[in-house]
C-alpha cells in the first residue's frame, strides 16, 4: 500500500505523492537575508559619509592663527610692551595695546621690529593692570596676541 498524504491547498490538485508536491514549492522570498543585511550596511555607510561631509564642510571658514610673541611688564608707573617676534613677525603691520580698558591707556606701533620696546604710562601703578595687545597683519586680519594682567 502506498503512503497516503493529505493534500493541502498549497499542493496542486493532481499531485500524486509528497515528493511531487514538494517539488512544486518555490522560494517566494523577495531578497535573501544575507543580501538584505549587506544592503542595510551599505545604506548606513553612505548615510554616515554624507553626514560627515556636511559636518566637516562647515569648518571651511576657520582662519589660521598667526604665530607672534609679545610680552608686557610693569615697572613703576609704566607698562612696557616688547615685541618678541615669531614665525609671522614679518607680516605684522601694527601692534595696538590697551592697558585697563576702563582707564584707556593705549598705544600703537607701525611695523614693529623684533626686540622693539614701547612704554605706556598707567593711571594706577602698583595694582594689577589688564593689558591687551592686538596685532594687525598684511592680509588684513587682526589677532589678540597678548591678554594678561601685570
Amino acid at each position: 500500500m502506498q503512503n497516503q498524504f493529505v493534500l493541502s491547498t498549497a499542493c496542486p490538485i493532481g499531485a500524486r505523492s509528497l515528493e511531487v508536491c514538494m517539488m512544486n514549492f518555490k522560494n517566494e522570498e523577495a531578497v535573501s537575508p544575507v543580501i538584505g543585511v549587506i544592503l542595510m550596511v551599505a545604506i548606513t555607510v553612505i548615510l554616515a559619509a554624507v553626514i560627515a561631509a556636511f559636518v566637516f564642510g562647515m569648518t571651511g571658514n576657520v582662519q589660521s592663527t598667526k604665530n607672534v610673541a609679545v610680552t608686557a611688564t610693569q615697572t613703576g608707573e609704566n607698562v612696557t610692551i616688547v615685541f618678541q617676534g615669531g614665525a609671522d613677525a614679518n607680516s605684522v603691520t601694527w601692534l595696538n595695546w590697551t592697558v585697563d580698558e576702563n582707564e584707556t591707556q593705549s598705544g600703537a606701533e607701525e611695523k614693529p621690529k623684533v626686540g622693539e620696546t614701547n612704554s605706556t604710562k598707567i593711571a594706577n601703578p602698583g595694582k594689577a593692570n589688564h593689558v591687551v595687545v592686538v596685532a594687525s597683519f598684511l592680509d588684513g586680519s587682526s589677532q589678540v596676541v597678548l591678554d594678561t594682567h601685570v
